[in-house]
């Protein structure tokens, strides 16, 4: 349960700007945690931060411990001598608005690769016990994640369900021949991670030491070609050779009049069961190692679940089937008493989830860019809030607030006006949202970078359906103005958010 009146930020590490083709964890990161100081606020929510699959989405992870390494920082690799100052020269093509994946991808894993070389042939030193004690701590997952990305690499990252069958169904020998003949390769995979874990843990220990709290977020469901998958095949709905016989989605909503295929294999609950949903439970503690509070995704998807025949062309033809329910919260509530999640509680929500989601005291969310359509009961209108809620203007799947705006119908936005207080003005109504936001019952509200700054709808980061061009937004610091902060810390003063 929120307690705490707090106001913050959603802003994903690529959006920051920095030198490589796409934020990461270095200075500008520590820039951000001291603007968000300046600015009065208290929450920084990311988006999460694992790896990311098709489409660079950051929903469709390889693994669901381990993290995104294109986002570590080379300079401070480099200050350990592992590079050297020319790998710190920018590709020429790299530009500050848009991460473009295509280059920035090649570009750190070379240096990853170089940096990984220098570590393993240098003197063995503390840091070299630091990552011999990571790896044995991580062990659970680290072995089988190294191990999958090896292989994976080796097989032309083609699908598991396309590896020799000794590979594919794991063939004990046949996978410790495998780990003494790629000694190497699996520790760079290693080699990663472990950088990942450190760099990340002192950038939360400086936001956490002035104030700031972390709001990661975690996806309910993992990629296909996943380490998890493979190396878990009986926690999942798989066919006999090792295919998603269904696979999640949404019917069709508010973003899409085919509804959503997202191809992630399902669960089979029946099975987490018997293990006391072991693997929830380790990725949830993972997941509360990264964050302070965790915004669990499609929520609604552990209540009931939308299945799609996994040779189906859209989401049309699915069916709804009961998720673990209240089993699974139970099982997280005797690891973790006071439940530090936030239940995305969006899109079609039928009575069990609120009642799945109230019987823990989760927070809901809402966004305000739903609340003008349906008159003075729509929940999403601040009046008819909560206290326990987590409160948007919007979130990376929607549009900003001006490019909501030039897009909304007209009688939306004859009641937005009246209901906000403003005139015609586009360019005031990301303020405005935030003022009514700020000033509601809600404990927690989140604005994103993107309506801080006043941005267009080119600024989006996320638009659901459209499989490219997604979350390449990136901002620049000549975008941020004294007054930004300035106004930030005065509507977080005058409405009692203010740490």
């Amino acid at each position: 349960m929120l307690i705490d009146r707090a106001s913050g930020i959603l802003l994903h590490l690529t959006s920051l700007p920095g030198a490589f083709g796409a934020g990461d964890f270095g200075t500008d990161a520590y820039k951000f945690v001291d603007w968000l100081v300046s600015a009065g606020q208290t929450r920084w929510q990311v988006l999460p931060l694992g790896e990311i699959g098709p489409g660079n989405s950051p929903f469709m992870s390889g693994s669901a411990f381990a993290g995104n390494i294109l986002l570590i920082d080379l300079a401070e690799l480099a200050s350990h001598g592992w590079l050297v100052h020319e790998d710190l020269t920018p590709h020429p093509k790299f530009c500050a608005d848009r991460a473009n994946f295509m280059l920035m991808r090649p570009f750190r894993m070379e240096r990853l690769h170089r940096a990984a070389e220098s570590f393993f042939t240098s003197c063995p030193d503390k840091m070299h016990r630091a990552y011999d004690e990571f790896c044995a701590a991580e062990s659970e997952w680290l072995e089988d994640y190294a191990l999958f990305m090896t292989i994976s690499e080796r097989e032309s990252w083609r699908e598991w369900s396309h590896w020799p069958k000794e590979i594919k169904y794991r063939d004990p020998q046949k996978l410790y021949h495998l780990k003494k003949n790629c000694v190497g390769e699996i520790g760079f995979w290693k080699f990663c991670q472990w950088c990942f874990a450190r760099q990340w843990s002192r950038l939360k220990r400086y936001a956490n030491e002035r104030g700031i709290c972390i709001i990661g977020d975690m996806p309910i469901f993992v990629a296909y070609q996943s380490a998890d998958v493979w190396s878990h095949q009986e926690l999942f709905e798989l066919d006999g050779n090792g295919r998603p016989s269904v696979v999640a989605g949404v019917p069709p909503d508010y973003f899409s009049e085919t509804g959503q295929l997202w191809g992630n294999p399902l669960y089979r609950w029946d099975v987490h069961k018997e293990t006391g949903y072991a693997w929830w439970v380790a990725r949830l503690r993972q997941a509360l190692r990264q964050a302070d509070l965790v915004r669990v995704d499609h929520f609604r998807g552990f209540a009931a679940y939308w299945e799609i025949p996994a040779d189906a062309p859209n989401a049309i033809s699915g069916k709804w089937e009961s998720g673990p329910g209240e089993k699974l919260f139970e099982a997280f509530e005797q690891k973790f008493p006071h439940l530090p999640i936030i239940a995305e509680d969006l899109g079609l929500i039928t009575p069990d989830v609120l009642e799945l989601r109230d019987k823990f005291k989760l927070p809901g969310m809402r966004i305000l860019q739903f609340a003008f359509g349906d008159g003075v009961g729509n929940p999403f209108l601040p009046h008819n809030y909560v206290t326990n809620t987590i409160a948007y203007t919007g979130t990376h799947d929607n549009d900003t607030s001006i490019g909501w705006w030039s897009t909304v119908p007209d009688h939306e936005k004859t009641f937005a006006r009246q209901y906000l207080g403003i005139d015609n003005d586009g360019e005031k109504i990301g303020w405005a949202m935030m003022h009514a936001l700020s000033k509601s019952v809600a404990n927690t509200v989140i604005f994103p970078m993107q309506d801080v700054l006043g941005l267009s709808g080119e600024h989006r980061m996320n638009y659901p359906g459209h499989p490219i061009g997604n979350w390449e937004w990136r901002f620049s610091w000549d975008m941020v103005k004294p007054e930004h902060a300035e106004a930030l810390v005065e509507m977080s003063v005058e409405y009692g958010r203010k740490g």
